[in-house]
């Protein structure tokens, strides 16, 4: 048998590829309309922003997303049940006008001055978007869920899942990945590109939810009935002092400590059971507390052991995109990690994790131990990922800092949930001050 297992097809892998890629274009829309107001109030916007917003929904929405469902996502639906035909006929309409609607407004976004009639053509027109994915999801989705069958989602995840296909492959998926991080540095400083504007998330954009999660060491008993939901592309912050419980918490998610009690379900699956590696497999990497680096391996074998679960030619896109957030990692590659600063060996720990493709990002402590200028390099990371859309949590001693940048949070102590609610209301909240904030 070989060494290397091959790795397991995460089941409805196409629903979750394209609910992650409606994520970008929600966010996408928010930001256009943002930038609609900036230029309703006089500002002046770099025509180049909309050329490259424009490129991406023609190139990657119209042109690929919508063909990975018009060729095989609705054709299986309609096969199984006529419930959602009415429904995909719209959808599929707007697919076919889609490419018209977007030619006819490129055209009065090409100086940085557009007219008020362009402005309210973007806004109909991003409005029209994100009610195509409303109806997608909220109508398609959950009769595709119920009404497929294993043996259809076997077919339709190949499609999306094949690495060589010039329009789902890892070359075309790299360069929609550039093309959307282009967006983002175009973007005006006012506005961004980040989560800001994307709606209350249904159960269906749940990612990681957690009900009743116990943990024991011997007799002790470190997790009492912890609940807890991440939503897709939010950042929650779980914060506490010294043996609250934050570190078992994120090893009983991880599968490395044993839960007595209570349920994980992550991207609708049950994974109480199921063994660590094979949830690294799902898409859960973790950047562990202490970093754990492996310090007589060089710096760059440490980077591709967050990739084991697949081959070294299709890791090479990540190794890119790790060197090119961290370069200092790129520079001194072939050294020992263990000749890296604490602050270095931080962002060998994170860049590790992100070579898992994460769909969950779990940062245990990623501040511990630096000092005060590092504290703040790493936090730029983290909210740098966090603006292009990755899904994290974040457990962090330093409260402050973590409830600053985070979507929600919660707080532990002793093993259990205390209070919950958004960064800014808990930064805000006196109990929260008095105890973690020194205020």
């Amino acid at each position: 048998m070989s060494l290397i297992e091959k790795p397991e097809a995460a089941p409805m892998l196409a629903l979750t590829a394209i609910t992650d890629e409606h994520r970008n274009l929600w966010r996408l829309t928010v930001t256009l309309e943002a930038v609609a107001d900036d230029i309703a109030a006089g500002a002046a916007v770099d025509p180049a922003f909309f050329a490259a917003a424009f490129d991406y929904i023609d190139q990657f929405m119209d042109g690929c997303h919508h063909a990975k469902e018009d060729g095989h996502l609705f054709p299986a639906v309609r096969r199984r049940t006529q419930d959602a035909d009415a429904a995909i006929d719209r959808l599929q309409a707007e697919h076919r006008n889609g490419p018209a609607v977007l030619a006819a407004l490129r055209p009065r976004f090409a100086g940085p001055h557009p007219d008020g009639e362009a402005l309210a053509a973007l806004r109909t027109y991003t409005q029209t978007l994100r009610a195509h994915i409303a109806t997608e999801e909220k109508e398609v989705m959950p009769i595709a869920r119920a009404a497929l069958t294993a043996e259809d989602w076997a077919e339709i995840d190949h499609a999306f899942s094949d690495h060589h296909d010039p329009v789902f492959g890892t070359a075309a998926r790299e360069e929609f990945r550039d093309l959307y991080h282009r967006i983002a540095s175009l973007a005006p400083d006012s506005v961004g590109l980040g989560t800001a504007g994307v709606p209350a998330a249904d159960t269906h954009d749940v990612l990681l939810r957690i009900t009743g999660l116990e943990s024991s060491y011997g007799r002790i008993k470190a997790l009492k009935g912890i609940d807890l939901e991440v939503r897709r592309g939010e950042l929650v912050a779980l914060v506490g002092a010294n043996g609250a419980g934050k570190t078992t918490f994120l090893r009983a998610l991880s599968g490395v400590q044993p839960i007595g009690a209570g349920r994980i379900t992550f991207d609708g699956e049950d994974i109480s059971r199921l063994r660590a590696d094979l949830r690294v497999r799902r898409g859960i990497c973790q950047s562990p507390e202490g970093r754990q680096v492996f310090g007589t391996l060089s710096i760059e074998d440490n980077l591709r052991l967050g990739a084991f679960t697949r081959s070294p030619a299709d890791a090479e896109p990540d190794l890119r995109r790790v060197y090119a957030m961290f370069p200092v990692l790129e520079e001194k590659r072939r050294l020992p990690a263990g000749t890296l600063s604490g602050g270095q060996q931080q962002m060998l720990a994170i860049g590790r994790a992100l070579m898992g493709r994460p769909k969950l990002l779990l940062l245990d402590e990623p501040s511990m131990g630096l000092a005060p200028l590092l504290v703040q390099e790493v936090f730029n990371v983290i909210r740098r990922l966090k603006d292009e859309g990755m899904t994290i949590l974040l457990v962090e001693q330093n409260a402050f800092a973590a409830l600053a940048i985070a979507d929600r949070g919660y707080v532990l102590e002793t093993g259990a949930v205390t209070l919950t609610g958004s960064g800014q209301d808990l930064i805000g909240n006196e109990q929260v001050r008095s105890a973690y904030l020194g205020m």
